[in-house]
């Protein structure tokens, strides 16, 4: 590949004989354009884009060094040879102080300036060289950033990453995702052509199509499910505002797909979700729909519903609690109480089956996410959902499918160090935070209430909190009677009463073992510090 200069030089005569007598190709360059002076080869070397400016320093209107100030501003790539016929030092300097490259006295012969030129090759190959490497290297960083981000927008509205881990991934892969509100819509692409039953370049295009309307819209996001389906996850702060986008998106993308492409989309979406911990409900309405206007589900009369989700009401509330708490020896009777009844409605229904099975799935998903486990770790995985549901056709093969799903959570869940400890002391401390204000509030009585004998629960919450029960009930009830006597004008018997003491003398005495003041005195020292201040 051969470079291109530029040549600026006022005197005519001196401008031909350079033009003319360098023997440009020999030397690998293209000469690409001429100038009497700086102000009317500015424009023109903006156009040309040159490797090269070769130009004299006294010119009139704008001169050497003016110019090749702004060039050296406008283009730095540019490599810049000075042609002078004053040996002047302040020349010279100047034209260092810029970062040309060659400073030539004139008479300059054409072996001369060739010999130059055969010279910068060296530089400029390098240079190339260079670039190319670094764009390589940044396409290699774009294309895994893309994968990235692609990976972890799949696993979210599928359900495998928890809320935490969502928002730090996300500010890590520079994808700004909180949000009110949330909603999904899954793309299915086919071809018009019914003959032809798959065409690579099609699918790219419409895969293209997306990709450039997304990053028009800072609010979506795309990622890919499979060649065949994509999945855009819409965020907004009203509900209408993602109906609104969701809309606009869909009807634009058809009206382009159509035009410029022979592929048909099918769209499905979900009902929009204000928790990022429930996208994937959205998910999975979104592709149950489109799985029905596909006609892969056929629905037997169940109603006029449009929306799954009130077709069948899974109890996410109770499958939570029961994955946190539960036994795999209570699956029956969970099955039972909490499935059964909505498998029976949904066994009439491939469609409805597939909503009922994904939505569980992915509620198992986001439990065992919570945890630190992955799609891989504790569920059969929703790539798998088809094979589940071929092998679910009666009540008895549903119960067995659904156990094992819950077998493999329970297995991650209880692979997880003090986990059953951890979960029944979290729930402790929120019931002793809220209940505190009760007189009646012992040990023994949230013990009970957990199922746990008190000696246990004593030894449990004094090793995992570091301190009695008795002692961290006594600090939250001291810690708001502190509050109250600063904020309020309560008596003393009042702010007891409020604190779940009975006796006020007792709780006189305990304030005064954990302050070392009296009420009476906390207060007055409360008071006295305000008015200083």
């Amino acid at each position: 590949m051969s470079y291109k200069v530029f040549l600026v030089e006022d005197e005519i005569v001196t401008r031909e004989g350079i033009r003319d007598n360098v023997n440009w190709r020999a030397a690998d360059f293209e000469f690409c354009g001429e100038a009497p002076d700086g102000e009317i080869a500015l424009p023109l070397i903006e156009e040309s884009k040159p490797d090269v400016l070769i130009t004299d320093i006294k010119m009139p209107f704008m001169d050497g060094l003016q110019l090749s100030r702004i060039v050296r501003e406008q283009m730095p790539w540019v490599k810049i040879i000075i042609l002078s016929g004053h040996d002047e030092f302040e020349y010279a300097q100047t034209a260092v102080k810029l970062g040309v490259t060659e400073y030539l006295l004139k008479p300059v012969s054409a072996q001369d300036l060739r010999t130059v030129l055969e010279n910068l090759t060296i530089t400029l190959d390098r240079e190339k060289q260079q670039r190319e490497s670094l764009m390589r290297l940044q396409n290699r960083v774009a294309d895994t950033l893309t994968l990235d981000r692609e990976k972890f927008l799949l696993r979210l509205v599928m359900g495998g990453v928890s809320s935490a881990e969502a928002v730090e991934q996300s500010q890590k892969l520079g994808l700004d995702i909180v949000a009110r509100y949330y909603v999904v819509i899954v793309i299915h692409i086919e071809l018009c052509e019914e003959v032809q039953s798959f065409d690579y370049y099609e699918y790219k295009k419409v895969e293209d199509i997306v990709a450039n309307l997304v990053d028009n819209h800072l609010d979506v996001f795309f990622t890919k499910k499979g060649i065949e389906e994509f999945v855009l996850l819409i965020k907004g702060n009203t509900p209408e505002q993602l109906r609104y986008t969701e809309d606009r998106f869909a009807s634009l993308l058809k009206q382009i797909v159509e035009e410029k492409t022979t592929c048909r989309l099918t769209i499905g979406s979900g009902q929009p979700q204000n928790r990022i911990g429930d996208i994937h409900r959205s998910f999975t309405e979104a592709l149950v729909k489109v799985r029905g206007q596909l006609g892969e589900s056929s629905l037997t009369p169940l109603g006029a519903e449009n929306d799954l989700s009130d077709l069948i009401k899974v109890n996410h509330v109770a499958i939570e609690n029961y994955l946190k708490f539960g036994l795999i020896a209570d699956y029956d009777v969970f099955f039972a109480t909490h499935i059964q009844p909505i498998c029976e409605v949904a066994l009439r229904s491939a469609l409805v089956k597939h909503y009922m099975f994904l939505d569980i799935v992915l509620t198992v998903t986001q439990f065992v996410s919570d945890l630190g486990g992955n799609e891989a770790q504790g569920t059969l995985g929703v790539h798998k959902i088809e094979s589940i549901l071929a092998r679910s056709g009666s009540i008895g093969q549903a119960r067995e499918e659904i156990r094992n799903i819950f077998v493999a959570a329970f297995t991650f869940r209880n692979s997880q160090a003090n986990y059953e400890r951890s979960i029944i002391l979290n729930q402790a401390k929120a019931y002793i935070d809220t209940h505190f204000t009760d007189p009646e509030l012992q040990m023994s009585k949230v013990a009970n209430r957990f199922n746990l004998s008190p000696g246990y629960f004593s030894t449990v919450f004094r090793d995992e909190i570091g301190e009695t029960f008795r002692d961290y009930l006594s600090q939250i009830r001291i810690d708001r009677a502190k509050e109250l006597l600063r904020t309020t004008n309560l008596r003393c018997l009042e702010v007891a009463y409020q604190c779940g003491y009975n006796d006020s003398h007792y709780f006189s005495f305990t304030f005064k073992r954990k302050t070392g003041l009296t009420p009476q005195q906390f207060r007055a020292q409360s008071q006295e510090n305000y008015e200083i201040e």
